[in-house]
């Protein structure tokens, strides 16, 4: 009866012939730790390019900390502290600066500036996504680009001149305003509403410059496989484009929400004091329009300012980061 012989290893065959005991390298665990341990050290090049990285980003960082740090700062330290013209002398804790840049007519606002931005920004937002579609999906490169240059100086344009423009066609005595009789028919632009066409004038351009990179980034394929499934334009939009876009039009929504709210020269020309607005608080009592002693609260109200900034940056931040996701 002939015996079959026992398999041999490789490792072990090969180190049979070589005449000596397998190494450490035979084994495959081996082979990969010792690959891993011994692995090419990080380029110099690169650790240099990250060096560099940081001191180009240094100006930036010392611009930012001077420019909004310190000024953040002071203005933390001010609401909490008397102002010099208090009877003690000023500079002893107290809380009672922000609590009245909460009570009140600085509250009401402080109130006032909210709603104004929410309203704003949900027009501008509702109305800016179908132009920024359209701008997105045109075939003439020519109204493309005249769009979006348009949209970028009108989303900067505010201030004194935007008021005066307003003013001088949808005013009482507006060219617009006579023309169409708007008086007759209840037509009023320093209130409420008259203030919120005028933030859509500079809000609306500003969703088109935010939004249509987000159309662009949706995929031709996600409309044909649903075109494919039977789903028709709206159930597209509905299923597909529209929760893919919600972190965009959020992130959207806040920034607008965030530039009516801070928007300051336009109201304070057109409106002055007949619409209640943070902002107006904040440049009256800087003037020197407040009770004795109570010089720090314009600092109270700029902290409530930060306060909403900071809210409005940590809801943006991250919806930025989930549409980039989506739409890389």
């Amino acid at each position: 009866m002939t015996t079959a012989p026992t398999p041999v290893p490789a490792t072990a065959s090969a180190a049979q012939s070589g005449g000596g005991a397998p190494g450490p390298a035979s084994s495959p665990t081996a082979s990969a730790l010792t690959v891993v341990q011994t692995g090419a050290p990080r380029p110099a090049g690169r650790r240099a390019r990250g060096s560099r990285a940081w001191l180009a980003a240094l100006p930036l960082v010392l611009f930012f900390a001077i420019g909004f740090g310190l000024p953040a700062v002071a203005i933390a330290v001010g609401a909490f502290t008397t102002s010099s013209d208090a009877p003690d002398g000023g500079g002893t804790f107290t809380t009672d600066n922000l609590t009245g840049s909460l009570q009140g007519a600085y509250w009401t606002a402080l109130w006032g500036s909210v709603k104004l931005s929410l309203l704003t920004a949900l027009i501008a937002t509702v109305v800016g996504l179908p132009l920024a579609q359209a701008v997105a999906t045109s075939r003439f490169r020519a109204f493309r680009e005249a769009v979006m240059s348009a949209s970028g100086v009108l989303a900067n344009f505010g201030g004194v001149p935007l008021a005066f423009m307003f003013v001088a066609t949808l005013g009482n005595s507006g060219e617009v305003t006579r023309k169409l009789g708007l008086t007759e028919h209840g037509w009023n632009l320093y209130t409420f509403s008259g203030l919120s066409v005028v933030y859509l004038y500079f809000l609306v351009p500003l969703m088109v410059i935010t939004i249509t990179p987000a159309l662009e980034g949706l995929k031709a394929q996600w409309r044909e496989a649903a075109s494919n499934n039977g789903a028709t334009s709206l159930q597209y939009w509905r299923h597909v484009a529209l929760p893919v876009l919600l972190p965009s039009l959020l992130g959207g929504f806040v920034l607008l929400f965030g530039a009516s709210f801070a928007a300051y020269a336009t109201a304070e020309a057109m409106v002055g004091s007949s619409v209640p607005l943070i902002s107006m608080q904040i440049g009256d009592a800087l003037s020197g329009n407040v009770l004795v002693g109570q010089g720090n609260l314009a600092l109270a109200l700029g902290l409530d300012m930060i306060v909403v900034a900071c809210l409005v940056m940590a809801l943006y931040l991250p919806l930025q980061r989930r549409s980039a996701k989506w739409l890389a």
